[in-house]
């Protein structure tokens, strides 16, 4: 019996492939893609605002004595101009002061405390809006009421 002689050959080693694979690059290039389009929209949740184009001052003494502000301080407080008001109170006695108002003056302003919690702050804009009130205004610092003159 003759022995069958096996070849072994051993191939020669080939170069390294310089090239570089692009396919991963682009396949982890869209999905960063996807996903920035998927949050993209989800980020632009604004709450939208009108604000005035330049700041006016109000002079203290030129406010009218039947202005009607109510302030929020920070623990929720409602206040009409210096009256206390409740939870309950607030839109009946509001809407009975905005009645005896003519349309066209029936302007709200409203003073918030830093602290005061901005959930409250909406609830009290609302109240107003039911009570009557055709314009809502904010102030951004407590005005003293004017010293009257001494004649």
């Amino acid at each position: 019996m003759r022995r069958a002689l096996r070849r072994f050959t051993v191939k020669p080693q080939s170069r390294p492939n310089s090239e570089i694979n692009v396919t991963p690059l682009v396949d982890v290039v869209l999905v960063l893609l996807i996903i920035f389009m998927v949050v993209t929209p989800l980020l632009e949740k604004d709450l939208v605002v009108r604000v005035p184009d330049a700041e006016q001052l109000v002079d203290p003494a030129e406010l009218p004595a039947d202005q009607l502000v109510v302030s929020v301080d920070a623990s929720g407080a409602l206040r009409l101009n210096a009256e206390v008001l409740g939870e309950g109170d607030y839109v009946a006695r509001l809407r009975q002061v905005l009645d005896a108002r003519p349309r066209g003056k029936r302007l709200v302003f409203f003073l918030a405390e830093e602290k005061t919690n901005y959930g409250r702050l909406v609830t009290a804009l609302d109240g107003a809006r039911l009570a009557g009130a055709e314009a809502l205004g904010m102030m951004t610092e407590r005005l003293e009421p004017p010293i009257p003159s001494q004649p």
